[in-house]
């Protein structure tokens, strides 16, 4: 099979980021976009993470020249707040880790929570990242100790804009062709897609219909394969305005556990985007609704319910069976989704790209590389999957039945029956805790998940301890004490160093606004 002519049926950020991969890896095919006038995207995927910047370099974007477009601003990490019931704040910052000068890397941490109990669990990333600093003071930085905006950040950004930015700016003048037509039929035979409305044909189709998922899930019928241990899969958003705009626009994705799911917050230039994930297992939409509504006005008092429109979200959770079925791939909500936590919606976009283009480079298409690519997306949506759940399956909350639920959940079979699996997101948690007592963060040497240490810091699951530790080395408390204290002490004297540092930083309202907006 051919791939010489190409048709994206469907607009929004993942066609249209679809199309800007496509024109740029292979500029010499026939592209052309197909999407409805009449159905609107989900358009609420206004956030991402690290990898994005890999992308958009791929794609050589400026992001000067597309976040004043899209009402964007610079991402330095994720926030989460009240997942262990305790009200208590940790983060997932991006960019430069310094262990540097340590005696046992991120476990020095650990002895030091262990002889100071009361120190926060937001410490952790205070004591080994310099970005910590900027995001705590709310300030903005082009380098900052190793920490580089271009190549370490994220962004927010209005998808809806964006995908709009992308069609005019990037891939109608590379020569994408754009067509504004419902699809009405789809004719196919033994070998898959013939064409579309009886007019529209091409080697390849690229489904990016969202959860309709209209050609690989509508029209050849692959399976679907839902999630099994999360439950979350509503969601209400909303926009609102900023009361204070230097104060409440900030560089992270905050997200905060209510009752029966979470909350997220994510400001952009001129306005936030908000929403409540929550399952319907545990609540009803009007409930959760009034629940998302009491939240916010506990967040911006004075904010009026009323005023603001709420848009009700159905999420189908899974992934299908195949992603590369005849002469059909799925991208975006189309292929799969996990839920909005840690932002992975557009990653899945750009990582089953990158994937999609590795795997068309011959020119033929057999189906060796249909299961390749297969296999390549499942194997990064199982372990961002998974990464997910395991901010669940370290939770202790328990004040709702929602909450409860969750901690009373067999998360992995494997833990119990020892049965070796391939994807090693739960698994591989509870093996570097059992037999190396650290978890590995080092990307490049592949050792593990380099997000992990940040998120079981932040809910108190500790790769070692004192225990454990007067158990393993044959030394007493005392003895551990005596020989950490200079490392504990150099971790205060690194967060000092950063944190007057940040101190002289513009604040991050005047950093973006001078460095994207100006």
């Amino acid at each position: 099979m051919k791939s010489d002519k190409i048709l994206i049926v469907g607009g929004g950020s993942a066609g249209w980021m679809t199309a800007a991969t496509l024109i740029k890896a292979f500029p010499n095919k026939d592209i052309t976009v197909l999407e409805s006038p009449n159905h609107p995207t989900v358009g609420v995927g206004e956030s991402t993470i690290g990898k994005v910047k890999q992308w958009t370099k791929f794609l050589e974007i400026d992001d000067k020249e597309f976040l004043k477009h899209t009402d964007g601003i610079i991402k330095y990490s994720i926030g989460f707040k009240n997942f262990d019931g305790k009200d208590e704040s940790f983060h997932y910052p991006f960019g430069e880790v310094v262990t540097k000068g340590t005696l046992t890397g991120y476990n020095d941490w650990w002895m030091k929570k262990a002889f100071k109990p009361e120190t926060p669990v937001s410490d952790y990333g205070e004591c080994f990242c310099p970005v910590m600093h900027l995001v705590n003071q709310n300030k903005g930085a082009m380098e900052f100790f190793g920490f580089e905006t271009a190549k370490d950040s994220a962004y927010h950004f209005d998808a809806t804009k964006f995908g709009l930015w992308l069609k005019d700016h990037y891939c109608m003048p590379k020569g994408v062709k754009h067509i504004l037509e419902d699809v009405k039929t789809i004719e196919q035979d033994e070998d898959g897609i013939v064409s579309l409305n009886k007019t529209h044909k091409a080697d390849l189709y690229i489904d990016c219909t969202g959860f309709k998922s209209m050609l690989l899930g509508g029209a050849l019928k692959v399976p679907f394969q839902p999630i099994k241990n999360l439950p979350n899969n509503k969601a209400w958003a909303t926009k609102i305005p900023y009361v204070d705009k230097e104060k409440e626009m900030r560089p992270y994705t905050n997200c905060t556990a209510l009752e029966n799911g979470w909350s997220w917050d994510i400001p952009l230039w001129n306005r936030i985007g908000t929403g409540y994930v929550y399952s319907d297992k545990f609540v009803d939409d009007e409930t959760a609704l009034h629940q998302f509504q009491t939240h916010l006005a506990g967040t911006r008092p004075g904010f009026g319910n009323d005023e603001h429109e709420y848009k009700n979200i159905t999420m189908k959770t899974g992934i299908h069976e195949r992603l590369f079925e005849k002469n059909v791939v799925a991208i975006g909500l189309s292929a799969g989704f996990i839920e909005p936590l840690e932002s992975n919606g557009l990653f899945s976009v750009h990582e089953f790209l990158i994937s999609l283009v590795r795997n068309l480079r011959r020119g033929e298409i057999t189906q060796w590389d249909r299961d390749n690519h297969t296999f390549a997306c499942k194997a990064i949506y199982s372990g961002f999957e998974e990464f997910v759940g395991l901010h669940y399956a370290m939770s202790t909350r328990n004040d709702t039945p929602y909450w409860k639920a969750n901690n009373n959940k067999v998360w992995e079979e494997s833990l119990r029956d020892m049965k070796p699996k391939m994807f090693l997101g739960y698994l591989q948690a509870a093996l570097q805790r059992a037999k190396y007592y650290e978890f590995p963060v080092d990307p490049i040497e592949k050792k593990g998940n380099s997000g992990l240490h940040f998120i079981a810091a932040g809910l108190n699951w500790a790769p070692d301890d004192l225990p454990n530790s007067v158990y393993t080395t044959h030394k007493s408390e005392k003895e551990i004490l005596e020989i950490l204290k200079p490392y504990i002490a150099r971790l205060e004297d690194q967060k000092t160093v950063w944190k007057e540092a940040a101190e002289k930083q513009l604040s991050y309202h005047d950093f973006i606004k001078k460095n994207y907006y100006d």
